[in-house]
Protein backbone atom coordinates (compact mmCIF):
# COMPACT_ATOMS: atom_id res chain seq x y z
CA UNK A 1 0.00 0.00 0.00
CA UNK A 2 1.30 3.29 -0.95
CA UNK A 3 1.22 5.92 1.45
CA UNK A 4 0.85 10.01 0.52
CA UNK A 5 2.24 11.62 3.33
CA UNK A 6 2.56 15.68 2.97
CA UNK A 7 4.64 17.35 6.02
CA UNK A 8 6.26 20.34 7.12
CA UNK A 9 8.47 19.87 9.96
CA UNK A 10 11.38 22.89 11.17
CA UNK A 11 12.14 23.29 14.96
CA UNK A 12 10.41 25.93 17.07
CA UNK A 13 8.12 26.92 13.62
CA UNK A 14 6.11 24.33 13.15
CA UNK A 15 5.69 20.74 12.67
CA UNK A 16 2.78 18.37 11.08
CA UNK A 17 2.53 15.14 9.12
CA UNK A 18 -0.69 14.20 6.85
CA UNK A 19 -1.46 10.35 5.98
CA UNK A 20 -4.03 10.99 3.24
CA UNK A 21 -5.01 7.36 2.67
CA UNK A 22 -5.92 6.68 6.44
CA UNK A 23 -7.60 10.59 7.14
CA UNK A 24 -4.73 10.90 9.95
CA UNK A 25 -2.88 13.34 11.11
CA UNK A 26 0.38 14.09 13.46
CA UNK A 27 0.48 16.96 15.30
CA UNK A 28 -1.15 20.44 14.40
CA UNK A 29 1.27 23.32 13.17
CA UNK A 30 1.26 26.42 11.65
CA UNK A 31 0.57 26.58 7.82
CA UNK A 32 -1.28 23.20 7.89
CA UNK A 33 -4.61 24.22 6.24
CA UNK A 34 -3.11 26.72 3.72
CA UNK A 35 -0.96 23.81 2.66
CA UNK A 36 -3.24 21.14 2.43
CA UNK A 37 -5.98 23.02 1.42
CA UNK A 38 -9.27 21.46 0.36
CA UNK A 39 -7.54 17.71 1.25
CA UNK A 40 -8.04 18.91 5.07
CA UNK A 41 -11.25 17.73 4.91
CA UNK A 42 -10.03 14.39 4.36
CA UNK A 43 -8.54 14.31 7.99
CA UNK A 44 -10.99 12.45 10.78
CA UNK A 45 -8.03 11.72 13.22
CA UNK A 46 -5.79 14.09 14.61
CA UNK A 47 -2.82 12.69 17.20
CA UNK A 48 -0.94 15.38 19.10
CA UNK A 49 1.87 14.51 20.54
CA UNK A 50 2.59 17.23 23.06
CA UNK A 51 1.27 20.71 24.11
CA UNK A 52 4.45 22.91 22.04
CA UNK A 53 2.71 25.52 20.44
CA UNK A 54 4.68 24.64 17.08
CA UNK A 55 3.14 21.52 17.28
CA UNK A 56 -0.25 22.37 18.03
CA UNK A 57 -1.66 25.96 16.98
CA UNK A 58 -2.91 24.84 13.69
CA UNK A 59 -5.60 22.86 15.66
CA UNK A 60 -8.01 26.01 15.75
CA UNK A 61 -8.43 26.65 11.66
CA UNK A 62 -8.70 22.99 10.74
CA UNK A 63 -11.00 22.34 13.69
CA UNK A 64 -13.13 25.91 12.50
CA UNK A 65 -12.97 24.70 8.62
CA UNK A 66 -13.55 20.99 9.26
CA UNK A 67 -15.95 20.45 12.18
CA UNK A 68 -19.05 18.01 11.61
CA UNK A 69 -20.59 15.91 14.33
CA UNK A 70 -18.35 13.43 15.93
CA UNK A 71 -15.18 14.69 13.48
CA UNK A 72 -11.90 15.12 13.81
CA UNK A 73 -11.23 13.89 16.62
CA UNK A 74 -8.12 15.54 18.56
CA UNK A 75 -6.39 12.88 20.67
CA UNK A 76 -3.29 14.09 23.11
CA UNK A 77 -1.41 13.15 26.00
CA UNK A 78 -3.96 12.90 29.02
CA UNK A 79 -1.73 14.69 31.63
CA UNK A 80 -1.33 18.12 29.31
CA UNK A 81 -3.42 20.94 30.66
CA UNK A 82 -3.03 22.92 27.71
CA UNK A 83 -5.90 20.94 25.49
CA UNK A 84 -8.91 21.09 27.91
CA UNK A 85 -8.81 24.68 27.96
CA UNK A 86 -7.95 25.07 23.89
CA UNK A 87 -10.92 22.54 23.62
CA UNK A 88 -13.15 25.17 25.80
CA UNK A 89 -11.84 28.14 24.38
CA UNK A 90 -12.70 26.92 20.61
CA UNK A 91 -16.13 25.36 21.46
CA UNK A 92 -17.04 29.31 23.11
CA UNK A 93 -15.24 31.15 19.78
CA UNK A 94 -16.40 29.02 17.01
CA UNK A 95 -20.10 27.42 18.61
CA UNK A 96 -20.25 25.76 15.18
CA UNK A 97 -17.20 23.11 16.41
CA UNK A 98 -19.10 22.23 19.59
CA UNK A 99 -19.64 18.42 18.58
CA UNK A 100 -16.03 17.57 17.27
CA UNK A 101 -14.45 15.75 20.01
CA UNK A 102 -11.35 15.76 21.98
CA UNK A 103 -9.76 12.35 23.74
CA UNK A 104 -7.32 12.00 26.54
CA UNK A 105 -4.94 8.88 25.44
CA UNK A 106 -2.01 7.18 27.28
CA UNK A 107 0.92 4.75 26.96
CA UNK A 108 -0.61 1.22 26.20
CA UNK A 109 -4.18 2.59 24.68
CA UNK A 110 -5.67 1.20 21.51
CA UNK A 111 -7.42 3.75 19.54
CA UNK A 112 -9.38 1.98 15.95
CA UNK A 113 -9.26 4.38 12.86
CA UNK A 114 -10.35 2.31 10.49
CA UNK A 115 -11.27 -1.55 10.36
CA UNK A 116 -7.95 -2.97 10.04
CA UNK A 117 -6.22 -0.48 11.58
CA UNK A 118 -5.45 1.23 14.94
CA UNK A 119 -3.00 3.52 16.93
CA UNK A 120 -0.92 3.19 19.90
CA UNK A 121 0.39 6.05 21.94
CA UNK A 122 4.11 5.60 23.43
CA UNK A 123 5.42 7.44 25.89
CA UNK A 124 8.69 9.61 25.38
CA UNK A 125 10.72 11.58 27.52
CA UNK A 126 10.47 14.57 25.97
CA UNK A 127 8.94 16.70 28.69
CA UNK A 128 10.61 15.80 32.04
CA UNK A 129 7.87 14.66 34.35
CA UNK A 130 7.13 11.91 36.92
CA UNK A 131 6.75 8.73 35.53
CA UNK A 132 2.94 8.22 36.26
CA UNK A 133 2.51 11.41 34.36
CA UNK A 134 2.20 11.86 30.97
CA UNK A 135 2.19 14.83 28.90
CA UNK A 136 4.12 13.60 25.64
CA UNK A 137 3.91 10.87 23.47
CA UNK A 138 4.57 9.66 19.82
CA UNK A 139 2.36 7.17 17.96
CA UNK A 140 2.83 3.66 16.85
CA UNK A 141 -0.23 2.94 13.31
CA UNK A 142 -0.68 -0.46 13.70
CA UNK A 143 -2.67 -3.21 10.98
CA UNK A 144 -4.91 -6.25 12.61
CA UNK A 145 -5.39 -9.33 10.66
CA UNK A 146 -6.81 -12.08 11.24
CA UNK A 147 -4.83 -15.46 9.98
CA UNK A 148 -5.94 -19.47 10.43
CA UNK A 149 -3.92 -20.99 13.21
CA UNK A 150 -1.50 -23.14 11.75
CA UNK A 151 -3.31 -26.45 13.29
CA UNK A 152 -6.04 -25.58 10.94
CA UNK A 153 -4.89 -25.10 7.20
CA UNK A 154 -5.09 -28.61 6.55
CA UNK A 155 -9.12 -28.70 6.59
CA UNK A 156 -11.22 -28.33 3.60
CA UNK A 157 -13.81 -25.77 3.86
CA UNK A 158 -16.68 -28.28 4.81
CA UNK A 159 -14.57 -29.02 8.31
CA UNK A 160 -13.63 -25.41 8.61
CA UNK A 161 -17.60 -24.23 8.80
CA UNK A 162 -18.11 -27.31 10.63
CA UNK A 163 -15.49 -26.48 13.55
CA UNK A 164 -16.61 -22.99 13.24
CA UNK A 165 -19.82 -23.67 14.23
CA UNK A 166 -19.47 -26.21 16.99
CA UNK A 167 -16.31 -24.12 18.75
CA UNK A 168 -17.20 -21.09 17.20
CA UNK A 169 -15.44 -18.76 14.26
CA UNK A 170 -12.61 -16.80 16.70
CA UNK A 171 -10.85 -20.09 17.69
CA UNK A 172 -10.09 -21.02 14.22
CA UNK A 173 -7.70 -17.70 14.14
CA UNK A 174 -5.21 -15.76 15.19
CA UNK A 175 -4.53 -11.83 15.28
CA UNK A 176 -2.06 -10.79 12.95
CA UNK A 177 0.17 -7.49 13.72
CA UNK A 178 1.90 -5.23 11.57
CA UNK A 179 3.48 -2.03 12.72
CA UNK A 180 2.97 0.09 9.44
CA UNK A 181 3.82 3.22 10.78
CA UNK A 182 5.39 5.27 13.61
CA UNK A 183 5.74 8.95 14.53
CA UNK A 184 8.22 9.88 17.10
CA UNK A 185 7.04 13.54 18.38
CA UNK A 186 9.53 15.53 19.83
CA UNK A 187 11.38 13.24 21.96
CA UNK A 188 15.15 12.13 22.94
CA UNK A 189 16.36 8.91 21.89
CA UNK A 190 15.14 6.54 24.26
CA UNK A 191 14.90 2.81 24.00
CA UNK A 192 15.07 1.52 20.33
CA UNK A 193 13.12 -1.40 20.77
CA UNK A 194 9.55 0.39 20.60
CA UNK A 195 10.16 1.20 16.63
CA UNK A 196 11.51 -2.73 16.04
CA UNK A 197 9.79 -4.32 12.93
CA UNK A 198 8.34 -1.21 11.87
CA UNK A 199 7.81 -0.46 8.11
CA UNK A 200 8.30 3.20 8.65
CA UNK A 201 9.77 5.36 11.07
CA UNK A 202 9.37 8.93 11.44
CA UNK A 203 11.59 10.33 14.10
CA UNK A 204 12.92 14.04 14.75
CA UNK A 205 16.41 14.65 14.67
CA UNK A 206 16.57 18.38 15.56
CA UNK A 207 20.66 18.82 16.33
CA UNK A 208 23.48 17.51 14.18
CA UNK A 209 26.10 17.02 16.22
CA UNK A 210 26.13 16.05 20.00
CA UNK A 211 28.87 17.98 20.55
CA UNK A 212 26.66 21.22 20.32
CA UNK A 213 26.66 23.42 23.84
CA UNK A 214 23.72 22.41 25.99
CA UNK A 215 22.27 26.21 26.04
CA UNK A 216 22.04 26.17 22.34
CA UNK A 217 19.76 22.82 22.01
CA UNK A 218 17.14 23.05 24.30
CA UNK A 219 14.29 25.01 26.72
CA UNK A 220 14.32 22.40 29.13
CA UNK A 221 12.61 19.77 26.85
CA UNK A 222 14.60 16.96 25.26
CA UNK A 223 15.11 16.17 21.45
CA UNK A 224 17.48 14.06 19.64
CA UNK A 225 20.31 14.64 17.79
CA UNK A 226 21.06 12.83 13.95
CA UNK A 227 23.85 10.51 15.52
CA UNK A 228 21.94 8.97 18.42
CA UNK A 229 19.13 8.93 15.68
CA UNK A 230 21.19 7.19 13.38
CA UNK A 231 22.86 4.91 15.46
CA UNK A 232 19.53 3.76 16.77
CA UNK A 233 18.11 2.83 13.70
CA UNK A 234 21.21 0.61 13.05
CA UNK A 235 20.24 -1.52 15.58
CA UNK A 236 16.32 -1.96 14.92
CA UNK A 237 14.62 -3.31 11.45
CA UNK A 238 12.58 -1.02 10.20
CA UNK A 239 12.40 -0.44 5.96
CA UNK A 240 12.15 3.36 5.92
CA UNK A 241 13.39 6.24 7.61
CA UNK A 242 12.36 9.72 7.45
CA UNK A 243 13.44 12.60 9.56
CA UNK A 244 12.47 15.90 10.39
CA UNK A 245 12.35 18.68 12.77
CA UNK A 246 15.89 20.08 11.77
CA UNK A 247 17.02 23.12 13.76
CA UNK A 248 16.66 25.86 10.97
CA UNK A 249 20.46 27.12 12.01
CA UNK A 250 21.60 24.69 9.55
CA UNK A 251 21.53 24.77 5.79
CA UNK A 252 20.32 22.25 3.36
CA UNK A 253 23.71 21.30 2.55
CA UNK A 254 24.82 20.80 5.88
CA UNK A 255 22.30 18.69 7.01
CA UNK A 256 22.18 16.05 3.80
CA UNK A 257 26.11 16.42 4.52
CA UNK A 258 25.56 14.95 8.26
CA UNK A 259 22.95 12.29 6.86
CA UNK A 260 25.11 10.50 4.33
CA UNK A 261 28.09 10.39 7.10
CA UNK A 262 25.81 8.90 9.48
CA UNK A 263 24.83 6.61 7.33
CA UNK A 264 28.33 5.61 6.02
CA UNK A 265 29.29 5.62 9.93
CA UNK A 266 26.61 3.09 10.84
CA UNK A 267 25.92 1.08 8.16
CA UNK A 268 22.46 2.07 7.10
CA UNK A 269 21.25 0.92 3.83
CA UNK A 270 17.33 1.59 4.11
CA UNK A 271 15.97 4.86 2.44
CA UNK A 272 16.93 7.93 4.25
CA UNK A 273 14.22 10.98 3.33
CA UNK A 274 14.11 14.05 5.30
CA UNK A 275 12.43 17.30 5.82
CA UNK A 276 14.51 20.28 5.06
CA UNK A 277 13.85 23.55 7.24
CA UNK A 278 10.88 26.26 5.98
CA UNK A 279 10.06 23.45 3.12
CA UNK A 280 6.77 21.75 2.31
CA UNK A 281 7.04 18.09 1.05
CA UNK A 282 4.13 16.86 -0.95
CA UNK A 283 3.97 12.95 -1.45
CA UNK A 284 7.32 12.35 0.39
CA UNK A 285 7.74 8.90 0.05
CA UNK A 286 7.78 9.55 -3.40
CA UNK A 287 11.06 12.21 -3.31
CA UNK A 288 14.75 10.28 -3.39
CA UNK A 289 16.39 8.97 -0.67
CA UNK A 290 19.43 11.26 0.56
CA UNK A 291 21.49 8.12 0.47
CA UNK A 292 20.67 6.83 -2.99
Amino acid sequence: MHLTITAYSTALFSTWYFIEEWGLLFDAGDGLISALLQKSRKIDHVFISHADRDHLTGLLQLNQLNARPGYPIMYYPKDAGSFPNLEAFSKKFDPQVAQTVWTPVTDGDEIPIAKDLLVKPLRNGHVPVDTHIIKSLGYMVVQTRKKLKPEFTHLSGQELRQLSEKQGRDSLSMEIRTNLLAYSGDTPVEDGSKWDNTNILIHEATFLDNGEPVKTRTFGNHHSTLEEVMEMVSSIRIEQLILGHFSSRYSPEEIDRAIRDQCEKYSINIPVRRLLPGDTVHDLLHQPPVNR
